[in-house]
């Protein structure tokens, strides 16, 4: 019986190994290409959660019902009002609908090396972070950008009747229309009325599922009293909110995210804050920019938007910051976007390896993940069209 020689048998094995090692590399490119794909795939999707999210809340700044920040505080001496301790508690500063907070060092021409694993908790912004902030936050990325806004929730119900009692008012309001008012809240303490003279953000000592709210004479309003007069028939009641949008890491899952912080009450309580919510993930820096109206003074606003800077420049353009932050009207924002896992992209070279939001550059580490940097710019709508 013939049978194959020990030559025959060699060059079989060889052609055999040929179409393997041919095999293995075209599985190789394939996973690859799946793997560039998939990562490509996720940051535009998450980058376009991420700027929606920031949008959304950005455009509600001013909002403090039919009239904005803006025109509450040109009418002398102001009737935008707040009862609510803010020497004690800056995070409910509703006279700020929009506070930045700048990091060291990422003004635009600065430079960043990112991290794989990036610094947190650090103390770098101007202007100084709060501690009530610093304290929720403790996750915090260094490097990047923060941003707080407060204001009324577009959604209120019409004040039905008004009850003073000294200087403890109550407002009653259709009961049906209750989870209205509580706008995804369970059991909101945080609340503001409006009407187009005024507006004035409380915290509630009790609310009524029955249809009334009754204001507290302490907690957070510190023994602040109830100085402005609302009528049936004109006054709104919204939940007022206080949130904060950061760029967070978790150690235990090795990604950075964007992350929403509230502040809120219940009615009666104290102070609560968090827990830090995690909205999407692959965002590895956030830098910000602000647009202020041309004219800062106390006059009208202009409407046009002709000076942009940082949160920094926010603060040296008037004496009084908080009405340096009530002239701005736009927000540019730049998110530099990472795939939450490797995703086989090569280590770009030169000039080619830079990122650059906002006139900030960005050196990546050589991980495999791919990245890209987004930006958009975000009209404080309340503001450029409520006057």
């Amino acid at each position: 019986m013939d049978g194959l020689s020990l030559i025959e048998l060699m060059i079989a094995m060889v052609i055999g190994l040929i179409v393997m090692l041919g095999v293995i590399q075209v599985f190789a490119a394939s996973r690859a290409a799946y793997q560039l794909s998939e990562g490509l795939a996720r940051v535009q999707e998450n980058s376009r959660f991420a700027m929606d999210s920031l949008q959304r809340e950005l455009r509600m700044a001013g909002h403090f019902g039919c009239v904005n920040d803006q025109a509450h505080t040109l009418q002398p001496p102001g009737t935008l009002n707040s009862t609510l301790t803010v020497a004690a508690h800056p995070s409910l500063d509703f006279t700020r609908s929009i506070q930045g907070y700048e990091a060291t060092d990422t003004a635009p021409g600065s430079a960043i090396t990112l991290a794989t694993t990036p610094a947190t908790g650090g103390t770098g912004y101007s202007p100084a972070l709060p501690a009530e902030l610093a304290n929720a936050m403790t996750n915090r990325v260094n490097g990047s950008d923060i941003v707080a806004l407060r204001y009324l929730m577009p959604d209120g119900v019409p004040v039905t009747a008004v009850g003073n009692s000294g200087e403890r008012p109550s407002f009653d309001f259709d009961a049906s229309r209750l989870e209205v008012l509580r706008s995804g809240v369970t059991t909101p303490g945080l609340f503001g009325i409006a009407d187009c003279l005024s507006a004035t953000v409380f915290q509630a000592q009790a609310l009524d599922p029955g249809g009334r709210i009754v204001f507290d004479t302490v907690a957070l309003n510190g023994s602040n009293t109830f100085t402005s007069l609302y009528t049936t028939g004109q006054a709104m009641l919204h939940r007022a909110e206080s949130i904060v949008f950061y760029v967070g890491y978790d150690a235990e899952t090795g990604q950075t995210s964007l992350y929403r912080l509230r502040f809120s009450a219940e009615p009666g309580g104290a102070l609560q804050v968090g827990p830090t919510e995690a909205l999407v993930e692959g965002v590895e820096n956030m830098q910000l920019l602000y647009g202020q109206d041309r004219e800062l003074t106390a006059v009208s606003p202009s409407g046009y938007i002709d000076s942009q800077g940082t949160a920094t420049d926010v603060e040296a353009s008037l004496t009084d910051t908080a009405q340096g932050w009530r002239r701005v009207g736009a927000v540019q924002v730049g998110l530099v976007m990472s795939s939450s896992s490797p995703a086989a992209a090569k280590q770009a070279e030169g000039d080619a390896a830079a990122l650059s939001a906002l006139g900030v550059t960005f050196t990546a580490p050589n991980d495999g993940r791919m990245r890209a940097v987004y930006q958009t710019t975000v009209a404080l709508r309340n503001r450029l069209y409520g006057n």
